[in-house]
C-alpha cells in the first residue's frame, strides 16, 4: 500500500504561495499594480475562479466607468475637430463658391494644390510666417525666461510685477490688437507722442511716424504685439519650474564656486527643458497663426502691399475676400489644409530637434 503523504511532505512538494495580506482584496478592488495578479483571499491559489471572475467584474466596471467620463469630450473633439478637418480637406478638393448649394459642387482633384505651387502671394505670406516663427519664440522664450530667473531671486515687488506681466494674457486678442493700434496711431499714439518728446529734448524735431503704415515696420509691430502679449504666461510657466528645482543643487554650485550664469546655464535650463519644449510647441502654433493680430492692426488689409500678410489672413482673404472668383471656398480651404500640414510638421520637428535625455531630480 502506497502510503499517504505527509503534511511536511507536501508543504516540500508544493510551490510556495505568497502570503495574502489583509489588502489584498482591496488592492484587487482598485486594480493596484496594473496587470500583476493577487492570490484568492480564500484559497490563496492564483487560478482561483471566483478570483478572476470577480477580477474581470471589477475591471469591466473599471473600463465602464472610465469610458463614460471620456465618451463625452472624445466625441465633441470628433464632431468639431476631426469632422471640420476632414470636410475642409474633402472641400479642398472640389471646385465651389461656398454659397451655392451642394449640388454644384464640382470634384477638382488636386487642380486647388498646384495653384498653390505657382501662387506667389501664397509664397510671400508663407515667408512673413516662417520671419515670425524665428523671432516670436526665440524673443518671447528669451525675455520670459530673464524675467522668470529675476522674480525668483527675492527681488522687491516681485509678486506685483508678475501680475502685470501677466495681466496682458488674461485680455482677449482683440482688445489687446486694439489698443496697440493706438499706440502705434501716427498722431495720437503714445509711442510716437514719446519718442517726439526724446527728440526735443535733444534738440531734434518730432514726426509722425505711420508704424503700421510703413512698408518696413508694419510686420515688427504686430510680432513686437504677439510677444507682449505672450511673455507674461511663459514668465509664469517657468518661474512655476524654476521654484520646483531643489535649492541643494543650486547650493553645492555655489560651493563649487560657479557663477550665476553658469547655474543658469547648467543647472536651471536642463530641468526646465521639457516646460521649454512645450512652450516651443505651443509658440510656433502661434506663429503660423497671427490671423487675429494682423487683421485688428492693419483693418484687415494686410498692411501697405500686404507685407504683413500671413496664411491666415490670405486664407480668409480667398474663401471670402472674394480673391478667387472661380473657386474662392475650394481654394481657400486649400490653403488652410496646407497651413495644418505646415503647422504639424513644425511642430513634430520642433519635438525632434529639442528631444534630449530627461534630468530627474
Amino acid at each position: 500500500m502506497k502510503s499517504q503523504p505527509t503534511q511536511i511532505s507536501r508543504s516540500l512538494s508544493e510551490p510556495a504561495r505568497p502570503p495574502v495580506s489583509c489588502f489584498s482584496p482591496l488592492l484587487a478592488l482598485l486594480g493596484a499594480g496594473g496587470d500583476a495578479k493577487t492570490p484568492c483571499p480564500r484559497c490563496n491559489s492564483f487560478e482561483c475562479d471566483v478570483q478572476l471572475n470577480g477580477i474581470s467584474v471589477v475591471n469591466s466596471r473599471k473600463n465602464l466607468f472610465i469610458f463614460s467620463y471620456m465618451a463625452l469630450p472624445v466625441s465633441l473633439y470628433f464632431v468639431f475637430v476631426l469632422v471640420p478637418y476632414l470636410g475642409a480637406m474633402a472641400i479642398s478638393l472640389t471646385r465651389w463658391t461656398g454659397t451655392s448649394t451642394l449640388d454644384a459642387i464640382e470634384f477638382r482633384g488636386l487642380q486647388s494644390f498646384q495653384r498653390i505651387l505657382s501662387d506667389e502671394k501664397f509664397w510671400s505670406a508663407l515667408s512673413h510666417n516662417l520671419l515670425v516663427l524665428i523671432v516670436m519664440p526665440i524673443c518671447t522664450l528669451a525675455l520670459a525666461l530673464l524675467f522668470a530667473a529675476l522674480f525668483t531671486q527675492g527681488l522687491k515687488g516681485a509678486k506685483f510685477f508678475r501680475i502685470v506681466f501677466f495681466f496682458p494674457q488674461v485680455m482677449s486678442v482683440a482688445i489687446v490688437a486694439i489698443v496697440w493700434g493706438f499706440v502705434f496711431h501716427p498722431t495720437m499714439g503714445i509711442l510716437n507722442g514719446v519718442l517726439n518728446l526724446v527728440a526735443q529734448a535733444f534738440g531734434r524735431a518730432g514726426s509722425n511716424f505711420p508704424w503700421l503704415g510703413n512698408v518696413n515696420t508694419v510686420l515688427p509691430s504686430v510680432i513686437s504685439v504677439a510677444i507682449w502679449q505672450a511673455v507674461g504666461f511663459y514668465m509664469v510657466l517657468f518661474i512655476a519650474g524654476m521654484q520646483g528645482i531643489p535649492e541643494e543643487l543650486y547650493e553645492v554650485s555655489r560651493i563649487d564656486g560657479a557663477s550665476a550664469w553658469v547655474q543658469f546655464w547648467s543647472i536651471t535650463i536642463p530641468l526646465l527643458w521639457e516646460t521649454i519644449r512645450t512652450a516651443v510647441v505651443f509658440l510656433t502654433i502661434a506663429a503660423m497663426d497671427m490671423y487675429t493680430y494682423v487683421t485688428i492692426l492693419t483693418n484687415g488689409s494686410g498692411g501697405p502691399s500686404r507685407a504683413a500678410d500671413v496664411l491666415a489672413t490670405y486664407m480668409y482673404q480667398q474663401a471670402f475676400g472674394g480673391g478667387n472668383n472661380s473657386n474662392p471656398f475650394g481654394y481657400g480651404t486649400a490653403i488652410g489644409v496646407v497651413l495644418l500640414l505646415i503647422i504639424l510638421m513644425l511642430s513634430a520637428l520642433g519635438l525632434r530637434v529639442t528631444r534630449r535625455e530627461v534630468n530627474e531630480y
